[in-house]
């Protein structure tokens, strides 16, 4: 019989096919849905750094409002017991989410600065979470900044989160980073359990019409997974720490180029947004399907059989050979 389970962050999972940060994972009804389709774990929708600096600035807003004026003032400051601010919610559904189901469920956090990101790091820990999902979304646009500092301050970050939580995190990173193995590395010291490669950066569009910047979601394929796919199979057995694989997972082909890249999971957000939870036990079956012709046996047995140390020629994930594939055309 095939084995297809695999471990995550000390998560011992019953297959590869993880349900990433989405829109799906906002309701319940659709949680349950993927949970019955059977994802073998459920990454939240990010609880952004943004939400947490608005929210406590609207909070101070409203105790501040009317004060020193009468004693009826006092009627304006919130109810506690029934006013809740967009991050105390994601706390509350987390948590529900959590006893909604069985399979693991991860927490996400998007940001870049400490200071109350990292209370919130604890809050999810404490609302039921198995693991946390940091993700670094930055766009470094302040010419001030150099690529140091950028990195010295994702670092420090990761440092403050885990003094702070004892559950399992995981870094999800952008591919533009100056030296990506030495960064990873350093991630890995600060003390993270897995890296997840990539986050993709949502590019705005010009309305030319309205003259106006406007931003424009597009899905992923199957074309974006050689990104991640060469440098998991460049990091695997290199660095203590395990390897999820986001962007461009589609189909069981998808799934099976990442495990022989070295990574322990692949999540999956765009495939299930086009064409719904059925296809989680599609790919898994089209899965088993080319592991019993190919006469596998486990995940565990092909994971990193394709890696940058297990192929002839490594130079083929060091370097693009531009000639090679421009002559191929």
């Amino acid at each position: 019989m095939l084995d297809l389970t695999t471990t995550y962050l000390g998560l011992k999972l019953k297959h590869p096919l993880v349900a990433s940060a989405s829109p799906l994972s906002k309701k319940l009804d659709t949680v349950h849905q993927l949970a019955n389709a059977g994802a073998s774990a459920i990454v939240m929708y990010s609880l952004f750094e943004e939400q947490i600096i608005q929210d406590g600035l609207k909070l101070h807003r409203d105790l501040e409002r009317g004060a020193g004026v009468t004693a009826e003032a006092f009627q304006l400051v919130p109810d506690f017991g029934m006013y809740s601010i967009g991050p105390d919610t994601y706390l509350e559904h987390l948590n529900r989410v959590k006893n909604a189901v069985t399979i693991p469920v991860i927490g996400s956090l998007n940001g870049v600065t400490s200071g109350g990101w990292v209370e919130y790091a604890r809050k999810i820990q404490e609302a039921g979470a198995d693991a946390l999902e940091l993700n670094l979304y930055d766009l470094a646009a302040d010419f001030t900044l150099t690529s140091s500092e950028l990195e010295d301050r994702h670092v420090q970050l990761v440092k403050d989160i885990r003094s702070e939580i004892t559950i399992p995190m995981a870094v999800k990173l952008s591919p533009f980073y100056t030296a990506l193995p030495n960064f990873a590395e350093r991630l890995v010291k600060a003390g993270v359990q897995g890296l997840v490669l990539f986050n993709r950066f949502y590019q705005p569009d010009f309305d030319l019409d309205a003259l106006q910047v406007t931003p424009n979601l597009v899905l992923s394929d199957s074309h974006e997974l050689r990104l991640p796919l060469r440098w998991i199979a460049i990091l695997h057995g290199k660095l203590a720490v395990d390897f999820a694989l986001t962007s461009g997972v589609h189909t069981a082909v998808d799934v099976l180029k990442a495990v022989m890249a070295g990574a322990n999971v692949t999540m999956m957000a765009s495939e299930l947004l086009k064409h719904g939870v059925i296809r989680i036990p599609e790919i898994l079956a089209d899965l088993q399907a080319w592991m019993e012709e190919h006469e596998y046996d486990s995940i565990s047995q092909m994971k990193g059989s394709m890696s940058q140390q297990a192929v002839a020629d490594p130079e083929q994930f060091e370097r693009s050979n531009y000639m090679k594939v421009l002559n191929s055309y």
